[in-house]
């Protein structure tokens, strides 16, 4: 048996409220708030990036669910948020959490993907026997960054999530007797190497989205003998998706019940409004941080796999979620798990709200200057760096590049917004 043994997440110290955006930009706020279903969106200052948003999940999670570090033998970072064309994330993080020497660490990069490969290198490796007692800790980290005044800019987000892989999974197992995955050369959203900024076909990105989450399902319903069954769906207590923004995860649920009806829901119909009525059951309550920090790319799943965990894990022990994955270019996988007794006593040791309400509120000046400035801060002895200005205070930051390497140190104070 392997699963999720702990999970936490980090954030950056500043978020955007999108209604204030959106007024900004002459947009009616129905737009963001409703058509996207987003509230809030997580900025990330010059002195906060992938690495120190990794670090902080890492040290919430060990110290929150008093995991000793020398017990730690696999770090895995995903991330598409690329610092370095040779230098791995994983290898500053390996040494900001104090891990051992004896530990293998690396990164894995398949857009959103990046997290989930992480997951299940781990798991088998896991079992394997390999890990001998050990733990793995993934980790997914990313900043989405689009232009200001671009069809991207509301999408944004900041954010990682660190996930403890072991034998004893107190939070979900893993079902590893059905694989449901699906992988096709597109282009649908990229990133040129001379860019900050992604590049995205919106429109034919949802739809490989969506194709691809119909061709993994169909994958694990045959290898688990389900091909076919109208009903299979409704074993799962809850359905979590990768979320970019809100809207995608209702767009992807309904798919995913057409896909057991064998044909699309006709607007209107009958089917359409219990579509509806099951995403407002069975997937919306778990989205809350996703509407409160926006999209974190490879991370976005796994903060709605919190959220469900710290809302209802009590409730749905020893029932069934399914988790689908999707990495833009693509790749994905449709994996389900089960509750663990005790997830929901377990989850208890953090509280989601508490360090989202800790965040400081920019006003759209501030927050253009923040972007303003995030397109000098991987540049050689740039000063915009500066955790005074910024008022960044811990537990990592990021103070730019110094003689082409990385400057990192630890903040004044122990808080981990």
């Amino acid at each position: 048996m392997v699963g999720l043994e702990a999970i936490a997440f980090s954030v950056p110290h500043y978020f955007i409220n999108l209604t204030d955006l959106a007024v900004a930009r002459g947009i009616d706020p129905d737009k963001y708030t409703f058509g996207l279903g987003q509230r809030e969106m997580s900025v990330a200052t010059p002195c906060e990036d992938a690495v120190t948003l990794a670090a902080g999940a890492g040290r919430r999670l060990l110290s929150d669910f008093n995991v000793d570090p020398e017990s730690v033998a696999l770090l895995i970072v995903g991330a598409e948020t690329g610092i370095d064309h040779s230098k791995p994330i994983a290898s500053y993080v390996h040494e900001m959490l104090g891990l051992p020497s004896l530990c293998r660490s690396f990164e894995i990069k398949h857009a959103c993907y990046g997290g989930t490969a992480g997951l299940f290198t781990a798991s088998q490796w896991t079992m394997s026997g390999r890990a001998a007692g050990k733990k793995a800790l993934v980790i997914a980290t990313d900043i989405a960054r689009y232009g200001i005044g671009t069809p991207g800019e509301p999408t944004q987000g900041a954010g990682a999530v660190a996930m403890l892989i072991s034998d004893n999974p107190t939070l979900i197992e893993f079902d590893m007797d059905g694989e449901g995955y699906y992988s096709k050369q597109v282009m649908d959203f990229w990133r040129p190497i001379y860019s900050k900024e992604a590049f995205t076909d919106g429109h034919y990105s949802i739809a490989c989205y969506l194709d691809a989450l119909q061709h993994s399902y169909d994958a694990y319903r045959r290898a688990s003998d389900h091909d076919g069954d109208p009903y299979f769906a409704d074993r799962f207590v809850a359905c979590l998706y990768h979320t970019p923004f809100v809207k995608m995860a209702q767009k992807a649920h309904r798919r995913l019940l057409e896909t057991d009806a064998g044909a699309p829901f006709a607007p209107g119909s009958p089917q359409a409004k219990s579509a509806g009525d099951d995403f407002a059951r069975r997937v919306a309550p778990s989205l809350e941080i996703n509407t409160r920090v926006g999209n974190i790319y490879t991370g976005s799943l796994f903060l709605s796999l919190a959220n469900f965990l710290e809302d209802q894990g009590g409730r749905a022990a020893g029932r069934s979620i399914s988790l689908f994955s999707y990495g833009s270019g693509c790749q994905a996988e449709f994996i389900v798990a089960r509750v663990g007794e005790r997830a929901g006593q377990a989850m208890k040791r953090q509280s989601f709200r508490t360090i989202l309400d800790g965040r400081k509120r920019l006003d759209v000046r501030r927050y253009e200057e923040i972007l303003e400035a995030n397109g000098a801060a991987d540049l050689n002895d740039s000063k915009v760096c500066d955790p005074n200005v910024w008022r960044i205070d811990g537990p990592f930051v990021y103070l730019g590049v110094r003689n082409h390497q990385r400057q990192y140190v630890k903040g004044k104070k122990n808080n981990e917004k």
